[in-house]
C-alpha cells in the first residue's frame, strides 16, 4: 500500500491523581488508569472508570492524540479536573508513543 495515505496519532495513558486524604466522589483510586491506542480504550482487568469522568475526558483525548505545535496548550497541559465539583481527583494525560495509521484502513471515504 502507498504510504502517502498514512498519518500518526499518539498513544495515550490517562492516570488518576488523587490528593492524599481527600474524599474522592467519582469512584477513582490513586493508580487507576486507562490507555488509548488509536480508537481503542483499554482498562486493566477488574478496574472500572466513571462514565462521567470519561465523558469529561473524551473531547480532549482525540485532540491530545494529534501532533500539535510545541507551544500549543494541547502539547503542554496534561491535567484535567474531575467533572464533579466536590471531587478533588484529577486525570493526567500522557502521550506514550506514536502509532501510524493508513487512511484507507480507517475509513471508506477515499482521499
Amino acid at each position: 500500500m502507498d504510504s502517502s495515505d498514512s498519518f500518526e496519532l499518539y498513544d495515550l495513558r490517562v492516570d488518576v491523581v488523587c490528593p492524599p486524604g481527600e474524599r474522592i466522589m467519582c469512584g477513582a483510586k490513586e493508580g487507576d488508569y486507562f490507555t488509548l491506542e488509536g480508537e481503542m480504550l483499554h482498562l486493566p482487568p477488574g478496574q472500572g472508570f466513571s462514565i462521567y469522568s470519561l465523558g469529561a475526558l473524551l473531547p480532549l483525548l482525540a485532540a491530545k492524540q494529534r501532533i500539535t505545535h510545541k507551544n500549543d496548550w494541547m502539547s503542554t497541559d496534561a491535567i484535567v479536573a474531575c467533572p464533579d465539583p466536590c471531587c478533588k481527583s484529577q486525570f493526567k494525560i500522557t502521550r506514550t508513543g506514536i502509532r501510524m495509521f493508513r487512511h484507507a484502513e480507517t475509513t471508506a471515504v477515499p482521499l
